[in-house]
């Protein structure tokens, strides 16, 4: 595998760990700017929202420039936004680095992938998308504790310093070892002429798939299940479970831990059988978040819940998204836009509940219960899709129409 891979895939671990780090910051941040918990968890909304816009926006103007310099450009951007964070004491202007953040983030991804792929040859794509995205999870295991134990140590801004610390070796390294344009494994174009690549609006018709509309859907209520007891998870530790706010960064890394296992074993069985993944890893994830909810004052029960729970949501969502590119197989190049957009729309919109389920004053086991609303109506969204397939006589909608390819299901949920 080329070293510049990983080179990228050190830029993808600092700004995985700038996605989930807010996790562990959420108290500090409104303590300082003077703000309430559920105001400083839209930091975590703002970034999701950033990376909705951002996947397919980027992902289409990307394309007008030579790989290299785009992905310098991206994460300039992400760096730059990071030190206006660490320095602002303005909540709205720390809320507008986080969108900046998650543009620059998405249109990197978005034009890593495609180098990634392109180095590594045309039958090594898949272990290069997994060599890249493993950053993400590795952000959860370890950069998220690690940025929770910088803002305990030294305040929240520090960690926003040590991520934008973190990209200038990534930064200076893509510019010595990726090509200024990267191998393109299609067939090469005239002198001069832009590779025309898939019609745009073509792959946007994929959309009219009830498949892949539906495979969106489910991806989104996981995934804002996921991230409504993540954002929260700190406040949950410090306020029921009583556990000093020395102990966050070791929950946080249980999680990671847990994510990382849930999208190794997603890897080896979602080709093969997504189904029974999906149906019995979703409902046992509804029935972790319950427990959570009425046992989070035992801390015994609170680590293997949240263990548990970083496996079970990782894992669905690894599937879920490798169900989305098997079903927007007429959209090669926005594929990944799609899963992208769908599961961010949720990463949003279930801080945004959980804040509301907290402003509401229901008390920090809230977001617990959302979640698990969030994951009922997966359950019951995706059973009632799979009645009516099989009443009709079609097949399921979440099994793939062919197999052998492990790429898809290794993939994080946060492309």
């Amino acid at each position: 595998m080329p070293f510049a891979i990983y080179l990228l895939g050190l830029a993808v671990f600092a700004q995985g760990t700038s996605e989930f780090m807010l996790s562990g910051l959420v108290s500090g941040i409104a303590g300082d700017l003077g703000v309430s918990i559920p105001a400083a968890g839209h930091l975590t909304s703002a970034f999701a929202v950033g990376m909705v816009v951002g996947a397919p926006l980027m992902a289409v103007l990307s394309r007008r420039f030579p790989r290299r310099r785009a992905l310098l450009a991206f994460l300039v951007a992400f760096l730059a936004a990071h030190v206006a964070g660490a320095l602002t004491t303005s909540f709205a202007v720390l809320l507008l680095t986080r969108v900046v953040g998650a543009l620059a983030n998405a249109g990197f991804l978005a034009v890593a992938l495609v180098t990634a792929a392109g180095l590594a040859g045309p039958d090594a794509k898949g272990r290069a998308t997994s060599a890249l995205l493993g950053g993400v999870t590795v952000a959860c295991v370890a950069g998220v504790p690690a940025g929770a134990l910088l803002g305990e140590v030294w305040g929240w801004r520090s960690a926003f310093w040590a991520v934008a610390l973190l990209s200038l070796p990534a930064l200076v390294a893509i510019a010595r070892a990726v090509p200024a344009g990267a191998p393109d494994t299609a067939a090469p174009h005239p002198a001069g002429q832009e590779d025309a690549g898939p019609n745009l609006l073509g792959e946007l018709r994929a959309l009219r798939s009830p498949r892949l509309r539906l495979t969106l859907l489910l991806g989104a209520l996981v995934n804002g299940a996921t991230f409504c007891t993540f954002t929260y998870l700190a406040p949950l530790v410090t306020e029921v479970t009583g556990l000093g706010s020395g102990w966050v960064p070791a929950v946080l890394a249980l999680f990671g831990t847990g994510s990382f296992a849930g999208v190794s074993l997603a890897g080896r069985v979602a080709d093969a059988r997504p189904l029974p993944l999906l149906a019995g890893g979703s409902c046992a994830l509804l029935g972790a978040l319950a427990l959570l909810a009425v046992s989070a004052t035992h801390p015994a029960a609170v680590a293997v819940l949240v263990l548990l729970l970083g496996a079970l949501s990782f894992g669905v969502g690894a599937t879920l998204i490798s169900q989305v590119l098997y079903a927007a197989s007429g959209a090669p190049t926005l594929a990944g836009g799609f899963a992208t957009a769908a599961f961010n729309v949720g990463a949003a919109f279930g801080p945004w509940c959980g804040g509301l389920a907290l402003s509401a004053g229901l008390g920090h086991r809230a977001p617990l219960w959302v979640s698990a609303l969030l994951v009922g109506v997966a359950l019951a969204v995706g059973g009632t899709a799979y009645a009516r397939r099989r009443r009709g006589g079609a097949p399921a909608p979440a099994v793939p129409s062919f197999r052998g390819s492990g790429r898809c299901a290794r993939t994080p949920p946060r492309p």
